[in-house]
């Protein structure tokens, strides 16, 4: 047998067996280099109380309970900026896989609008976990009797209600409301918005009569509207939503066309290696496949919309060039 032949065999088996275990070993877990060694820190950029910090509590007790993670998980709230506060801290850690951030729209929107210096390319994308859709809710004694009604008083005069929204100018709260509202005809450089840290804190503004109306996801609202404290008047939904809010209409049932995804995400520092990465990809979609996690998603009436690391990275790079064309119609792009 000529040697010569064995070995270029052997050469292309040994390629061939590489080639297989690069492609193969992140879907089964197979050797895996690394695994948090210490504390894991869920970095909330808004103050306790709002839906990205519901969110990140209930990761960080899936984990837990489901022993998805090891190490233990702790949630570190660094509000500010419109999440530029959080994001600024997640930074400091580059290459290091122990610090995740639940994001949404303001990872992509805060470099466009100038508030951060900071893309969306200074991160590393874990997941996408699931999507919720905005709704404009006013308090239950509220002059403004439906969605049609808000819209003809604002084509009149933009300014004359205040609505409330968490946590900053071109999130996908803000922008869910001007897109309604431009869609409507009316004149959204003028509108009345003012910004919290927070959804609870712009549903306190709401209840204590500090602004007119709200923007928001439903889940916020939920409790206050099943108390009768506020009514929402639409959501820029597809169709309508399940269960508690099945009596919301949708913008386009009202006539104007419209509709914005609200998603939430995972986002890691820069340079996190690939074995920090496919440690992630197992572990979140693991807990997205959980009981608990479907039962959340469920009760809020958020889409199972999971992504993997890869296909967030594709999502976050067609979402931007989307935002950034909107936020440059707003006037809003710096």
């Amino acid at each position: 047998m000529d040697l010569r032949t064995v070995g270029r065999r052997d050469a292309k088996r040994g390629a061939a067996w590489l080639l297989a275990w690069l492609l193969f070993a992140p879907a089964t877990g197979l050797p895996q280099a690394w695994k948090p060694e210490k504390p894991v820190e869920i970095v909330i950029g808004t103050s306790p109380g709002g839906p990205q910090d519901r969110t990140g509590r209930l990761i960080q007790k899936i984990l837990q309970e489901q022993k998805l993670v090891s190490a233990p998980v702790n949630v570190v709230n660094k509000p500010g900026g419109g999440g530029a506060v959080g994001l600024t801290y997640l930074s400091q850690h580059p290459g290091d896989g122990h610090y995740l951030m639940v994001n949404s729209v303001t990872l992509l929107t805060n470099q466009i609008t100038g508030r951060s210096p900071l893309s969306y390319t200074d991160f590393t994308p874990l997941a996408v976990i699931g999507a919720e859709y905005v709704g404009v809710a006013v308090l239950a004694d509220s002059p403004v009797k439906n969605g049609l009604d808000l819209v003809e008083r604002l084509r009149k005069d933009p300014g004359l209600y205040s609505a409330s929204i968490g946590t900053a100018f071109g999130n996908a709260t803000h922008l869910s409301y001007v897109l309604a509202m431009r869609a409507a005809g009316v004149d959204i450089r003028k509108l009345k918005t003012v910004v919290f840290n927070s959804g609870g804190d712009a549903m306190t503004a709401l209840l204590g009569g500090h602004v007119d109306a709200m923007a928001s996801a439903p889940s916020t609202l939920l409790q206050h509207i099943k108390a009768g404290k506020v009514r929402m008047l639409a959501v820029v939904a597809p169709q309508r939503l399940s269960g508690d809010f099945a009596g919301i209409p949708t913008w386009k049932e009202l006539g104007i066309n419209v509709t914005f995804e609200l998603w939430r995400g995972l986002a890691g520092p820069k340079g996190m290696s690939r074995a920090q990465i496919q440690f992630w990809d197992d572990a979140l979609g693991r807990m997205a496949k959980t009981d608990e996690w479907k039962k959340q998603l469920a009760q809020f009436d958020m889409e199972d919309v999971y992504r993997n690391s890869a296909d967030t990275a594709r999502y976050w790079n067609v979402e931007y060039d989307e935002v950034k064309t909107v936020l440059t119609e707003l006037g809003l792009a710096k």
